[in-house]
């Protein structure tokens, strides 16, 4: 099948995906699985093609970013159990200052969600953001959304967060990672101070009713953890990957070989680098134990497993469309301006909103607009780190965009700061449609200087 019939047809396995994940509340893993099956045998794609596209989307993107996820993930899960996360918002809120205690939370969200979801990171620091409202006496609304914004921003932007990587590895930028978490940081500093600014605009006008909650007292709970780790330890596992990726990204951009340079470009390349963060995570580890080397590695891969069905699911989606006549269509569209120009930076922020909104996650978002717009890049000769990396932005910047009420993370900012829906609507969900078109407008002001 070629033309507008394949082009049908693939609007409508898209359309099924969001249906069957926002509507009937299909696992997306099966939703995308069933989409790609659809696609392939509509498409009039051989059944034994089918099955092998299926087969090596999934396995080749497991392939390339699976260890990264993991690894990601268990110093994500070593960090919130240790104390880390605790101890890194306790030196943040050093530096800035209790005077300015939103801007204090915008920063200890950006850095925690880095390598912790978003949720958990809420839900680890959600105390310790009541106890300093009292404390520094503002508003706990306007410290619930720059804790949340902060925390969203990076979440979607910055890896070794799982939904960024998947998409570099979707489009085939898993090998400039330094490139887009440089760009990540980048895109993420506007977008974390334009949450910042609407918690001091919005937030400090919302008066949350107080309920029958525990007092909170900010020195309490931090001597209620008990013993923290040390600064060095808390931000080893977090630094030193992206260090190591952000020197090897220096060594290939600067054409260096030879001795000490390849034994970093080894350390370098994302599943070591990870790895090397793990090992540094194991510091944290308050003892050698069952309970720590087992179970909280274990309740790590458990929190990966979706992310990593997901991601397969959206590799093999993509393999199916990759294999149709896609690709003629795509080179007799390339001549159009909005793919040749600098409008098309926006294509993959406009379908990464449109999933983000119908069906709620943001990861599930970044992975399925990934592998749909993979096989038109090379068509459109966007390749290279830094192209591609502004790809991955673009995805990241849609993903925002927005979170309401089919949103776990909105549900979890709700309850954890006490806001009623209408008030988080006017919080939370405005906020990530702010972030979101600052991100994308950041976004498009780079492709134009560098692309």
């Amino acid at each position: 099948m070629d033309g507008m019939g394949l082009i049908l047809v693939i609007v409508l396995g898209v359309l099924f995906v969001i249906l069957a994940t926002a509507k009937f509340n299909l696992h997306p893993f099966l939703s995308l699985l069933f989409g790609a099956f659809a696609i392939g045998i509509l498409a009039g794609l051989p059944l034994a093609d089918v099955v092998e596209a299926v087969n090596s989307g999934f396995g080749g993107l497991m392939g390339g970013i699976g260890l990264v996820i993991v690894f990601g993930t268990i110093i994500g899960v070593i960090l919130e159990k240790s104390g880390a996360a605790l101890r890194m918002a306790e030196v943040v809120l050093r530096m800035v200052g209790e005077k300015r205690p939103q801007l204090a939370m915008s920063a200890i969200g950006s850095i925690v969600s880095i390598p912790v979801f978003c949720d958990s990171g809420y839900v680890i620091l959600s105390s310790l953001k009541k106890a300093l409202a009292k404390r520094t006496g503002v508003t706990v609304a306007s410290m619930a959304i720059a804790l949340s914004t902060g925390l969203f921003a990076t979440h979607t932007l910055v890896p070794p967060t799982p939904g960024p990587i998947a998409a570099a590895g979707n489009i085939g930028a898993d090998d400039y990672l330094g490139t887009v978490i440089l760009f990540g940081l980048i895109v993420a500093i506007p977008v974390i101070i334009t949450g910042y600014i609407w918690a001091m605009k919005a937030g400090t006008k919302i008066e949350i009713e107080e309920g029958d909650e525990e007092d909170y007292d900010y020195d309490e709970i931090i001597k209620g953890f008990g013993e923290m780790p040390s600064t060095f330890k808390s931000f080893a596992p977090i630094v030193v990957p992206i260090l190591l990726i952000g020197f090897s990204s220096i060594i290939t951009f600067a054409g260096w070989s030879g001795g000490l340079f390849d034994f970093f470009l080894f350390l370098g390349s994302p599943v070591v680098a990870l790895l090397v963060g793990v090992l540094f995570s194991f510091l944290l580890l308050p003892k050698f134990s069952q309970e720590t080397l087992t179970d909280w590695v274990g309740v790590a891969l458990k929190e990966a497993a979706p992310i990593l069905l997901i991601t397969g699911a959206g590799g093999a989606f993509g393999s199916v469309i990759s294999s149709t006549n896609i690709a003629d269509l795509i080179k007799g569209m390339a001549g159009s301006e909005l793919f040749t120009g600098a409008l098309f930076i926006f294509i993959p922020f406009i379908i990464a909103a449109a999933l983000k909104s119908a069906q709620g996650s943001s990861t599930a978002a970044i992975v399925i607009t990934s592998t749909l717009i993979a096989p038109l890049l090379p068509q459109l000769g966007i390749e290279g780190a830094v192209p591609l990396s502004l790809v991955v932005m673009s995805i990241g910047a849609g993903a925002m965009v927005v979170s309401h009420v089919n949103d776990s993370y909105f549900w979890v900012v709700k309850e954890f700061s006490g806001m009623s829906i209408t008030q988080a609507y006017k919080a939370q969900t405005m906020a990530t449609l702010l972030q979101g078109v600052v991100a994308i407008l950041v976004t498009s002001i780079l492709w134009l200087i560098f692309v």
